[in-house]
């Protein structure tokens, strides 16, 4: 256990919190003297891990450094329901074979920043695929049709007449019932997690558990500095990117997320944080110095301190002295696909995986942000002669060159 007091623990573990129900009740539970079970509920939709998705990985790490437990609950049975958080509209189910392969993804990523021998992994379909319909409808009557409709994303689908389908409404009480399941003290989540983490609260109280404290991390914005962080919106920095690309799209932030990101996303002492914010409002820091040592931070969190500094270095070569980067990798294209030695610009990136999507392609092209041999093109339609060397460049770190092959 850890040589920290409770009062010590709860100091460190509320860094970075947005709230924790209840911090008398955390408090409590430290003081205890015995390892806590701390949960985490894993969707496994996404298997691609970004910086916002680490904030409540790197908050179960503090739990693993001063003792505690951590438990992942890989959400393979409810990944066949599909979270409805936030959404609109009902989710699409996953298969068996697209959550297997996440989950696999995913416990190489959650490694980077768990000690994965700490790391107890378990998978809900373990307690909720035994349950018969008569256990269903047991559970069912712990709550009530309209404290599931408290849910922000429920409450606005039914006055907006949305449809909403009866499984989602048990959703909600499939992830209070991992809780039980593994008697957990602690859950983390995001804020757009606390009406299920509460669920949980409610449900252990309802069977006879002590309840467990939830403890709410923030939700990052992404680059555009406006949406949640998330790889479909094209605004993420990956965990795994190179360190070249993740020192470069820290410093393209804008300046006012510096400090929430060196808050959330580093291990920068907070009192020095709120130096480096101060220096900041009163002008003795410049941003473009505080940013490089945020980038730096950052990259050498996945990377390592000497990855990190060539990535600085890299950086200030290429976007200060306006030079190509020293490898730029060459990618081959037959000349089968072209039409008369002719692709459209759309296309190209695609073939050439620098981007994601044409529609990716499109509003990259549309702001301005794809040069050819070093001449900017902003036309989403045009065609393009393309060329054996062809130097393609997608914003400020993605490079190709061209290689024709019959």
């Amino acid at each position: 256990m850890a040589t920290l007091s409770p009062r010590e623990q709860l100091a460190l573990l509320g860094r970075g919190a947005v709230e924790i129900i209840t911090e008398e009740a955390l408090l409590a539970k430290l003081g205890q003297g015995r390892p806590l079970r701390v949960k985490l509920g894993v969707d496994p939709t996404a298997p691609d891990l970004h910086l916002g998705n680490a904030i409540v990985l790197r908050k179960l790490r503090q739990f693993q450094d001063l003792g505690h437990q951590a438990i992942l609950v890989i959400g393979d049975f409810t990944g066949l329901i599909g979270d409805p958080s936030g959404k609109s509209e009902t989710r699409p189910a996953l298969t068996p074979e697209e959550i297997r392969r996440n989950v696999e993804t995913y416990r190489d990523q959650y490694s980077l920043i768990l000690d994965p021998d700490r790391t107890r992994v378990v998978f809900n379909s373990e307690w909720l695929r035994p349950m018969t319909f008569y256990d269903v409808i047991k559970l069912a009557g712990r709550t009530t049709v309209h404290r599931i409709l408290e849910r922000d994303d429920f409450e606005k689908r039914f006055r907006e007449h949305l449809p909403i389908h009866l499984h989602e409404l048990l959703y909600p009480l499939c992830q209070a019932y991992d809780s039980v399941a593994i008697e957990a003290d602690v859950e983390l989540g995001g804020t757009d997690q606390k009406f299920n983490n509460l669920m949980g609260r409610e449900l252990q109280r309802e069977v006879g558990q002590e309840p467990q404290v939830v403890l709410l991390t923030p939700l990052l914005p992404g680059l555009d500095g406006v949406q949640k962080m998330s790889k479909s919106l094209g605004n993420a920095i990956g965990i795994t990117e190179p360190p070249n690309e993740m020192y470069g799209k820290v410093m393209s932030l804008p300046d006012a997320l510096m400090i929430p990101y060196f808050e959330y996303c580093t291990l920068v002492p907070l009192a020095e944080v709120r130096e480096i914010e101060a220096a900041l409002r009163e002008g003795r820091a410049h941003p473009r110095d505080v940013k490089q040592r945020l980038a730096r931070e950052i990259t050498a969190t996945y990377h390592g301190e000497a990855a990190a500094r060539a990535a600085e270095q890299e950086f200030a070569r290429v976007f200060t002295g306006r030079e190509l980067p020293e490898e730029i990798p060459d990618v081959t294209l037959s000349r089968q696909k072209l039409r008369q030695g002719t692709l459209r610009l759309v296309h190209l990136l695609a073939e050439l995986g620098l981007v994601e999507s044409n529609s990716e392609a499109r509003r990259l092209i549309s702001q301005g942000g794809v040069s050819l041999d070093g001449r900017r093109v902003d036309d989403v339609d045009a065609e393009i002669a393309v060329h054996d060397g062809l130097l393609v460049r997608v914003g400020r770190r993605r490079f190709a060159r061209v290689r024709l092959t019959a």
